[in-house]
């Protein structure tokens, strides 16, 4: 079944991924209104590590390789959610939501160093083009080089080496091993900060966070992470980072329609130039192929 994945699907469904999780940041935001960010990734991950350990008992098998490379991943997207997180404190959300994002313009020098791959010029104008769309969907942006930028500069190498290490790691260990000790982890980290930086995992049960937690772990986690582990296969990391600059456009516009939030011409301009960027790099697959 798998080795009817050509790279063109694998993109779609990594597209898909992108939608499921700027969809999910508009839920996500109005749970942390009642609870802080470490308890609702404990509950999230511990969650998903259940449902996926089950998934990989049934279907799949646990072994070493892929119980450490889930490891791995989790410490390196933990870390980056973390660093995230408090860049927060610190610098206005849209400068720390822009710098994030930049790990489209790291990953392709890491998949050039670690994993010897040339990125088409294709690639690096729609690398480009991401930057531009990302930066016109900003909300009164502010750039300096203080502690918050700082903070959000080192998310954005942790998140390109995530991608970087599930495009290797997806490779050669069992799927659902790998994501079951990615989750855990994640879950084990996300518990020792939830006592360190807030008043630990007891969570406040509302609606809000209801919905958050079905949403996040069923469709952001087991689906959204499934996808990512499973396509990395069949594609490049470089292109997987600038199809999930996808994921800002989505926010925006769930959160135009569901969260009465503002979307100015602008912005929007900006979602048409990602949507630009995405088919510019898809153009230089479909080349290569001929």
């Amino acid at each position: 079944m798998t080795s009817k994945i050509t790279e063109q699907k694998a993109d779609i469904a990594l597209l898909i991924t992108a939608i499921i999780w700027g969809a999910a940041l508009l839920p996500v935001s109005i749970a942390l209104k009642t609870n802080g960010v470490f308890t609702l990734l404990f509950w999230r991950f511990l969650l998903s590590a259940i449902f996926m350990g089950l998934i990989a008992l049934k279907f799949g098998k646990f072994d070493k390789r892929s119980i450490k490379n889930g490891v791995i991943l989790g410490i390196t997207l933990f870390v980056g959610t973390a660093l995230q997180t408090s860049a927060l404190k610190y610098t206005y959300s849209s400068s720390v939501s822009f710098i994030v994002s930049l790990y489209v313009v790291i990953v392709p020098f890491l998949s050039l160093f670690l994993l010897k791959k040339r990125v088409s010029i294709f690639s690096y104008f729609g690398i480009a083009l991401g930057i531009i769309g990302l930066f016109m969907m900003q909300k009164n942006f502010h750039l300096g080089l203080e502690r918050g930028e700082i903070l959000a500069l080192l998310s954005a190498f942790c998140l390109a080496f995530h991608i970087i290490f599930t495009g290797i790691f997806a490779r050669t260990s069992e799927l659902f091993a790998f994501l079951t000790a990615q989750f855990f982890t994640i879950t084990i980290f996300s518990f020792i900060a939830s006592f360190v930086f807030a008043n630990g995992i007891v969570a406040t049960v509302n609606t809000a966070f209801i919905n958050a937690i079905i949403i996040t772990v069923f469709f952001s986690t087991i689906i959204g992470f499934g996808l990512e582990g499973l396509m990395l296969r069949y594609t490049t990391p470089t292109k997987a980072a600038i199809i999930f600059i996808f994921k800002s456009v989505t926010a925006g516009f769930v959160g135009y329609f569901f969260g009465k939030e503002e979307l100015s011409t602008t912005q929007i301009c900006g979602a048409f130039v990602i949507l630009l960027a995405i088919l510019i790099s898809e153009i230089g697959t479909i080349k290569s192929k001929k």
